[in-house]
């Protein structure tokens, strides 16, 4: 084998969860390393796999936000608590299932619509996938660049966002089970500490939110990303500004396009003549709020699927199709509003945050 390289492993590293993942410190004193590659151009190497793992990170908030749904429905349908406030729905029983509560649908419907909704955004950008490789055994480099970008902008709301409303989810499914969610035998703690860590490996919330606003949106193009990609909404919404069923999801998009548009500017702007640090400071409510647009454009568009299906027929029953629209008007009233909070927070003064003395911090 040769003479032996200075590298050995200084402890396993003990987590709150992922164990089967035995992680460890590895100690390179004394040790040799050898170049792979090209020189200088590592970094560049290392973002290549990089990118590819955080879209995977943003997969797996998807994989935690199933689980959940998955383990939080059936419970629901069979715990029993209290009478239903609109009257008894199971007279036959001494209780109600608490599915009957609307608060308790309330954290299902979260669920159900953050799962299907991350799920329709990774598949877009599967295809994004497919594309680029496509284009990459052609060699076509203009348009290994065009899918690069397109894939770019996503990749850090997928890592990001996804990864965030998954612990939304997650939490969800806590509140279901209650107090029997923080016991072992019914699963939920496990997914609750294997979920937390995917909003920090391959780069922490706060370092997707500046990749998005700091590189993706405004260094490369001035915003141009979001004029493009807001741009194919609008032209989506006219087809569909006539249709009666659908007038509430393109109205909503069409003033969230405007609106995006417009903080993109203005961030751009505080940026450039006043205050750099808005960047900082702005980018992860901008993350969250591109998240959730993005979703909404997803959810109006299986929308506008399922109406067609249930006019015209499909090959799923039709409570499936039923089941599609009553979710995306779910997700527009009750979450999607979570965009004006979220718009008022970026563009609120940001100079606290940087000229607080940091020794003020202290409480005394």
């Amino acid at each position: 084998m040769g003479e032996r390289n200075g590298v050995s492993c200084g402890s396993i590293e003990h987590k709150m969860g992922i164990s089967a993942s035995a992680t460890c410190v590895i100690n390179f004193d004394n040790a040799t390393g050898f170049l792979i590659g090209e020189p200088n151009k590592g970094l560049k190497a290392m973002f290549t796999y990089m990118n590819t793992a955080r879209v995977g990170t943003g997969i797996q908030g998807l994989a935690h936000m199933e689980l959940a749904f998955q383990n939080s429905l059936p419970y629901a349908k069979e715990r029993r608590s209290m009478r239903a406030l609109s009257g008894i729905k199971e007279p036959d029983k001494p209780a109600d299932a608490i599915h009957y509560h609307a608060d308790v649908r309330r954290l299902l419907l979260t669920q159900k619509a953050f799962t299907e909704g991350a799920r329709s955004m990774i598949y877009h950008v599967g295809r994004y996938s497919d594309k680029l490789a496509d284009a990459t055994v052609r060699g076509d480099k203009k348009e290994i660049a065009h899918w690069e970008d397109k894939m770019g902008f996503f990749t850090p709301v997928l890592k990001g966002f996804l990864t965030e409303i998954a612990q939304e989810s997650v939490k969800n499914g806590l509140q279901i089970f209650g107090g029997h969610g923080y016991i072992k035998e019914w699963g939920m703690e496990q997914i609750a500490r294997d979920a937390r860590i995917s909003t920090l490996y391959e780069g922490t919330t706060g370092v997707q939110a500046l990749d998005l606003l700091g590189r993706k949106v405004l260094l490369q193009g001035g915003g141009k990303v979001v004029r493009d990609y807001t741009a194919g909404i609008m032209k989506w919404c006219g087809d569909y500004a006539l249709d009666k069923e659908m007038r509430k999801y393109v109205w909503a998009l069409t003033k969230l396009c405007a609106e995006w548009n417009v903080l993109t500017g203005r961030l751009a702007i505080t940026a450039k003549r006043k205050n750099r640090e808005i960047i900082s400071a702005a980018s992860e409510d901008y993350l969250m709020y591109s998240g959730y647009v993005m979703m909404a454009y997803h959810w109006a568009r299986m929308a506008a699927i399922a109406f067609d299906k249930m006019k015209n027929g499909g090959e799923q029953p039709r409570e499936f199709y039923l089941a599609k629209t009553q979710t995306a008007e779910f997700y527009f009233d009750k979450i999607l509003p979570r965009t004006n909070g979220l718009a008022d927070s970026m563009t609120a003064p940001s100079e606290v945050m940087t000229d607080m003395d940091i020794e003020h911090f202290i409480i005394d």
